[in-house]
């Protein structure tokens, strides 16, 4: 398979001033989480296309489900059980629970955990609107409809602009970025891991991300794991 680069040229000695390079890495194939291991990575995306059937439970389950959230500690094994018990089996369909399962099986396994912190959220408006770092080890994040995540290469940003440092600004207004055009998205479907500052040896360089604008009458489905266990 091939390579997809999000960053696809190398920083300069003036981009690392200040900052710690990280680039991305995304590939076609489940393989690529592995790389969010890698020193210089602070996220991996496996990108993929969800399946007309995939598609199709993820527009009932927002047609017919009233629980806008739900954040439950599960197991690859009892996360069909724990989605049904909280939502209903009309609501929840063996499909997408299936590949739910799938990706919880999959983080469990690739860090080791006995558990995972799944949290499924349907939202009409952006969770967190400006872009921060978390302050964790890492997460596995996948958006079932709607826009996806967005998130700003290392090097390219001036961190000192993150939270209070923005002035109560927009990010396109404090600094933050130079050009809007640095802004990457993760498409419907993705699964990314984004590594946070408390992963060992990445404090100052967690993945800058945000959710992004939905448009009105619009739902999001965001799927999000957390380490729990470990």
């Amino acid at each position: 398979m091939n390579t997809v680069n999000a960053i696809s040229q190398q920083p300069s000695a003036s981009d690392l001033t200040g900052s710690l390079f990280r680039r991305s890495s995304e590939r076609n194939n489940a393989g690529v989480l592995a790389d969010i291991y890698r020193d210089d990575t602070n996220i991996a995306i496996w990108k993929r296309e969800l399946s007309d059937e995939l598609l199709s439970s993820v527009d009932n389950f927002i047609s017919t489900n009233t629980m806008k959230q739900t954040v439950s500690a599960v197991t690859a094994k009892d996360t069909h059980e724990v989605l049904v018990n909280t939502f209903g089996e009309e609501q929840i369909n063996k499909v997408l629970s299936d590949d739910i399962a799938q990706l919880v099986d999959m983080f469990c396994c690739l860090f080791d955990l006995k558990r995972a912190g799944l949290r499924l959220t349907i939202m009409d408006s952006a969770m967190c609107p400006k872009f921060h770092v978390d302050k964790i080890p890492c997460r596995l994040v996948s958006t079932y409809h709607c826009i996806a995540t967005e998130w700003l290469p290392n090097h390219l940003i001036d961190r000192t602009k993150l939270g209070a440092g923005s002035l109560g600004e927009r990010d396109e207004e404090s600094g933050l970025l130079h050009n809007v055009n640095d802004i990457q998205r993760l498409n419907r479907g993705d699964v990314a891991l984004i590594k946070g500052e408390r992963w060992e040896g990445n404090e100052g360089a967690g993945l800058v991300h945000r959710s992004p604008p939905i448009l009105e009458s619009a739902n999001r489905l965001l799927l999000t794991l957390d380490f729990i266990d470990f």
